[in-house]
């Protein structure tokens, strides 16, 4: 049976490599996937899922007006699709991700969605809210923080390597600009300038 799954975690917790691994197990086994990223991610290059430890393969891309379950119907009109894997799921929009459920139910093919759970501010992205709410099964991908309890957040670093308090939510970055940190390590970056209750 068809399920919508949610990856989750902070910045540098493996989501992409385990991705990668994930589609290589069904192609191995003489499968085709059909992977998909975000059109705004352009690190490794426009259509490419990369992993920090060098492997990659190409991707259909998505923005903001992507039908993503036309883009898995047209998939599949070309022949099977054992899976979909969506990499850098937060930035589905809340559309997207119910496009992504009607393609589970209605199409019948597994969707893998990897992502970021919040942002550097402790807020939901609005793909991974979407996700947390219809996903039949949520997985939680585990990185650390300096202080070796499981990171949960994210912090953004300005030029002067400090924490930043606001700002866009989505800011593309890597190592340079973001750091996963524990509950406690992150609010100690981000001082008094935390969500009032």
């Amino acid at each position: 049976m068809a399920k919508l799954y949610f990856h989750f975690s902070t910045m540098n917790a493996g989501k992409s490599t385990l991705l990668l691994q994930a589609s290589y197990n069904y192609i191995e086994r003489g499968m085709d996937t059909l992977l998909i990223t975000a059109r705004l991610d352009g690190r490794a290059g426009e259509g490419q899922i990369a992993s920090r430890i060098g492997i990659g393969a190409k991707a259909s891309c998505f923005s903001e007006t992507t039908d993503m379950f036309d883009l898995i119907k047209r998939r599949l009109d070309q022949g099977a699709c054992a899976c979909v894997f969506v990499d850098e799921a937060q930035f589905l929009t809340e559309a997207q991700v119910w496009q992504l459920a009607r393609a589970v139910d209605d199409l019948g093919v597994p969707v893998m969605c990897y992502g970021l759970r919040v942002d550097f501010r402790g807020q939901l992205f609005p793909g991974s809210a979407a996700l947390l709410a219809l996903a039949d099964e949520m997985r939680e991908v585990r990185t650390i923080c300096h202080c070796g309890k499981k990171a949960t957040m994210v912090v953004r670093l300005g030029p002067d390597g400090k924490a930043l308090h606001d700002g866009a939510q989505v800011q593309i970055g890597g190592n340079e600009t973001y750091v996963s940190l524990c509950r406690r390590h992150w609010r100690e970056a981000m001082g008094e300038d935390l969500p009032k209750c």
